[in-house]
C-alpha cells in the first residue's frame, strides 16, 4: 500500500474534523481519477450504531467544500469533484476499528498467503486464501474466526482485502 501525499493527510485531518462536527466519523477517504475526472471521495459513518442520512452527507460535503474552496492550493492539480456517502452495506474493512465494528457479522477476507502460514492445520482451511464467515473477534493485531471448532487467526498484515458481507433474509425490511 503506497503512502498518501502530505496534502492528502492534511485533507483527511480536516475531513475528520468536519465529519465529527456533524456527529459522524470519517470511515474512509480516497482520491481517484485524472484531469477533470478527479474525485475526492469521503465515506462517513456513525461511531456507534445508527444510520447516516442524506442530510449528514450534505452537511459534511458543504462544510468540507467551504474549507477546501477557501484554499485552492490545498489540493494540487486544480479541478476535482467531491463526493460524500456512506461506506454501504458491503463496506470495505481496512482499519482495526472497521473490523471491531464488524464483530458478529459475516465478513469476506482475502489473504496474501495460505492460512497454513498462520498455523491453521485443518485440511479444509490450511490451503485457503479466503474466509467468508462470521467474525468472532478483532484487536489491534488482527482478526479471529471460529468455524466448527477450528480457530483461524489472521494478522492485518496478511489481509489483502476485506469487506462486510450483506445478507438479505426473507422478511427483512429493504
Amino acid at each position: 500500500m503506497s503512502e498518501s501525499p502530505s496534502w492528502m493527510a492534511k485533507v483527511e485531518k480536516i475531513a475528520n474534523d468536519v465529519a465529527a462536527a456533524q456527529g459522524c466519523v470519517l470511515y474512509d477517504i480516497e482520491f481517484v481519477g485524472l484531469g477533470k475526472g478527479r474525485t475526492l471521495r469521503l465515506f462517513i459513518d456513525r461511531e456507534e450504531e445508527g444510520a447516516i442520512s442524506i442530510e449528514d452527507c450534505t452537511n459534511v460535503s458543504r462544510g468540507l467544500s467551504e474549507i477546501l474552496d477557501a484554499d485552492e492550493e490545498m489540493i494540487p492539480g486544480g479541478e476535482y469533484n467531491l463526493e460524500v456517502s456512506t461506506p454501504g452495506l458491503d463496506r470495505h474493512l481496512k482499519k482495526p476499528w472497521h473490523f471491531k465494528k464488524a464483530i458478529g457479522k459475516k465478513v469476506y477476507i482475502k489473504t496474501t498467503k495460505a492460512l497454513e502460514s498462520v498455523g491453521v492445520e485443518d485440511k479444509k482451511w490450511k490451503n485457503a486464501k479466503t474466509v467468508e464467515e462470521v467474525l468472532e473477534s478483532a484487536d489491534e493485531q488482527g482478526v479471529r474466526f471460529v468455524v466448527k471448532d477450528v480457530e483461524i487467526k489472521i494478522p492485518y498484515a496478511m489481509i489483502d482485502r476485506a469487506k462486510l458481507v450483506f445478507e438479505y433474509t426473507k422478511g427483512q425490511k429493504k
